[in-house]
C-alpha cells in the first residue's frame, strides 16, 4: 500500500541528483539520515567478535545481555528502572518496529484508530493503514509538538494507538515534560496506547538541554503502564546498517509485541545484539557525535539565516528545518547548485514551505555547502 507523497517525488530528486554525479559535477547530499562517521571500532570489534561458527535462529525476545544494557542505558539516560526481561524488547532498527506495531494491536474490523502527527515519519501512517487501521492525521502548529488538545474529541473515542515523537523528526522541537505528561493522561482516559518515537533522544545540544530532551519513560506510571518507548542505535552509535533498536515500556504490551515477533520471525542476528550491547553500555561516543551534529548544525544555519531564511526548531534531533519559500523551489534552485535536501512536503501535511537538512555529510562538505546554498540563495 504506497501513500502519494504530493507531486515532487522524491525518485525526480535522487535521479536529478545521479544525473549531476554521472556529469562529474559535485553533490552534497543532505536528504536522507545515513550519517558518514565511521561507526566507533569498539561496536564493530564486538560484532566480529561475536560471529560464530554455526550460525543459528536469534530469538524474538533478544539475548538478555542486550535487554540488561538497554535497562542500564534507560536507567543512566532518564533516570527509570525497569525490568530487562520483561520491558524491553530488541528490534531491527526503529523502522520495522514502527511499522508493525500496529499489527499487534489493531482490530481492523473494529474500526479502531490510530492517531500520527503531521509532518512526520512516514512509517506511522503507512503501518497504521496495512494494519486496517483508521488513520487520523493531526496537523502541528507552528512549534510542531503534538498535544493532547490538538486531537478531537470524536477522535479520541476510536483511538487505539497514539504517536508522538520527540525530538520531532523531520523539525527536531522538543516535547517539555508537561506536554509529554498531558498527552499521557489523555491517553490513560481514552484506553489508547501511547507511542512515543524517541529515536534521537541523545542527539541534542546540550547547552540548550542540558538534562537531554525529556521522555515519556520520565513522566508515565510506574511500570510504564499504557505507554511504549520506541529507541535506536542509528543515529546514537552510527550504525545505521545493523538495524538495531528496542522497543521499551508497559509489560503487556511488550508481551503482545513478543508474540507478534515471534510470528513473523523477526529478530535481529545475535551478533548484531551483540553489538548492540557494546553500544548501548557506552554512552561517551554518542556525547562525541552529538557534539558533531551540533557543530555541523553551527555552519549551516548561519548560512541560511544570511540568506534570509529562518531555522524552526532544530536544537535536536538529526536535522535542520528551513521555513523560507516553496519548499518545491528552494529544492530545486539548491539541486541546480548540488546541494540535495527534502521539502518538508515529503513529509506531510503542514510541511510546506519548509526543507529538512539531515546533517550527514562531513564537517568540510557542510563549509562547502554553507558557501553554495548562499550562492544559490541570494
Amino acid at each position: 500500500m504506497l501513500i502519494e507523497m504530493g507531486d515532487y517525488p522524491i525518485a525526480t530528486i535522487r535521479q536529478r541528483a545521479l544525473e549531476r554525479i554521472e556529469a562529474g559535477l559535485p553533490v552534497i547530499d543532505f536528504s536522507i539520515g545515513d550519517p558518514r562517521e565511521p561507526t566507533p571500532r569498539f561496536i564493530a570489534d564486538a560484532l566480529k567478535n561475536a560471529v560464530p561458527e554455526v550460525s543459528q535462529y536469534p530469538t524474538a525476545a533478544g539475548r538478555a545481555q542486550l535487554r540488561g544494557a538497554v535497562a542500564g542505558y534507560v536507567q543512566r539516560r532518564f533516570d527509570v528502572t525497569i525490568d530487562a526481561a520483561t520491558q524491553v524488547i530488541p528490534t531491527s532498527g526503529s523502522k520495522e518496529a514502527i511499522f508493525t506495531t500496529p499489527l499487534a494491536f489493531i482490530d481492523r474490523d473494529a474500526g479502531d484508530g490510530v492517531v500520527f502527527p503531521s509532518p512526520g515519519y512516514p512509517v506511522y501512517e503507512r503501518g497504521s493503514l496495512f494494519s486496517g487501521a483508521v488513520a487520523h492525521r493531526i496537523i502541528l502548529g507552528d512549534d510542531f509538538i503534538l498535544r493532547a488538545s490538538d486531537i478531537p474529541d470524536d477522535v479520541w473515542d476510536s483511538t487505539k494507538l497514539v504517536w508522538t515523537c520527540t525530538p520531532h523528526n523531520p523539525s527536531g522541537a522538543v516535547s517539555s515534560r508537561e506536554d509529554l505528561a498531558g498527552l499521557y493522561r489523555r491517553c490513560q482516559q481514552a484506553g489508547a496506547l501511547l507511542l512515543s518515537d524517541e529515536c534521537y533522544s541523545d542527539t541534542y545540544e546540550s547547552d540548550a538541554y542540558p538534562d537531554g530532551p525529556a521522555s515519556v519513560l520520565q513522566i508515565a506510571d510506574k511500570g510504564v503502564g499504557g505507554a511504549l518507548v520506541y529507541l535506536s542505535l542509528s543515529k546514537r552509535s552510527g550504525m545505521t546498517g545493523y538495524r538495531s533498536g528496542a522497543i521499551v515500556g508497559d509489560a503487556l504490551a511488550i508481551a503482545a509485541l513478543k508474540s507478534l515477533r515471534e510470528t513473523t520471525g523477526t529478530a535481529s542476528p545475535d551478533f548484531v545484539q551483540e553489538a548492540a550491547a557494546a553500544a548501548w553500555s557506552d554512552d561517551g561516543h554518542a556525547a562525541d557525535r552529538s557534539a558533531l551534529f551540533t557543530a555541523k548544525r553551527r555552519i549551516l544555519e548561519r548560512a541560511f539565516i544570511e540568506s534570509g531564511m529562518e531555522i524552526v526548531a532544530s536544537r535536536a534531533g538529526l536535522y535542520l528545518w528551513v521555513q523560507g519559500g516553496d519548499d518545491l523551489v528552494v529544492t530545486d534552485r539548491l539541486l541546480d547548485a548540488g546541494i540535495v535536501v527534502s521539502p518538508g512536503r515529503f513529509f506531510g501535511e503542514g510541511g510546506e514551505g519548509f526543507i529538512r537538512l539531515a546533517l550527514v555529510p562531513t564537517l568540510e562538505e557542510c563549509e562547502e555547502a554553507a558557501v553554495a546554498l548562499m550562492d544559490a540563495l541570494q
